[in-house]
């Protein structure tokens, strides 16, 4: 019985769903600047040196352009109805810089380009039914007890699926038998501006390191590696 009332305890403040909203709300004050700054600069092959410098990208609230060319916000319910996609406008600061190889950089005004729509997670903080209280959810045609955390696309509702993934970045040791040799190894998932690598170290019975990395195929000694490297 008190397991019980802990769990109830529990999901009353803590939503199943608490995990999805909390990640896209990190996504958007964290990853999503993250992801230009890891892209930073966009080069050009334009004679004389032309180049845009990536500022900061901010995310507006869910609206929808109308037929008229009219813009109004939009809420979930009617993005249901009318069958159109919860989203909001995305703005990113952009900056012209012309110049370089030897010359003096000379940087433009910085303006805020509009660059598309990103879906909104119902629920977080760029939702319009984020602190709503039961009674305004009710108003604004909502179910109080959904828990919210998915998407409206297109007026159907869509979730992202949680998958668990090994940790990036980070090296990873284990022990494995194959043909009845125990293998002992360590391998990391190399992720950079997207890309995800698997490089992997074995020591074999015999003494000797092996490792893999993407362009190789099967495995090399690892003093091999350190040669090529010009150790």
């Amino acid at each position: 019985m008190e397991t019980q009332t802990i769990v109830d305890s529990f999901f009353k403040e803590n939503s199943l769903v608490k995990h999805q909203i909390d990640s896209f709300n990190r996504f958007l004050d964290y990853k999503l600047q993250k992801i230009v700054d890891e892209v930073g600069v966009i080069e050009t092959e334009i004679k004389g040196g032309y180049k845009v410098k990536l500022g900061k990208i901010r995310v507006g609230k869910p609206i929808n352009k109308e037929a008229d060319g009219s813009i109004r916000k939009i809420t979930p319910m009617e993005a249901r109805i009318r069958d159109l996609s919860y989203s909001a406008p995305l703005y990113l600061e952009m900056t012209p810089v012309i110049g370089g190889e030897g010359e003096e950089e000379i940087e433009g005004e910085t303006v805020e380009v509009y660059i598309g729509e990103l879906p909104i997670m119902l629920g977080s903080k760029a939702c319009y039914l984020h602190g709503k209280s039961r009674e305004e959810l009710i108003e604004m045609g909502e179910d109080p007890r959904d828990p919210l955390g998915y998407f409206i696309i297109n007026g159907s509702e869509r979730v992202l699926v949680t998958q668990e993934d090994l940790v990036q970045n980070r090296i990873l040791c284990e022990k494995t038998e194959r043909n009845n040799k125990t293998i002992y190894g360590a391998k990391v998932f190399s992720t950079r501006h997207g890309f995800r690598a698997l490089c992997t170290v074995e020591r074999q019975e015999d003494g000797k390191l092996n490792v893999t990395f993407p362009g190789l195929s099967g495995s090399i000694p690892l003093v091999i590696l350190m040669k090529a490297l010009g150790a």
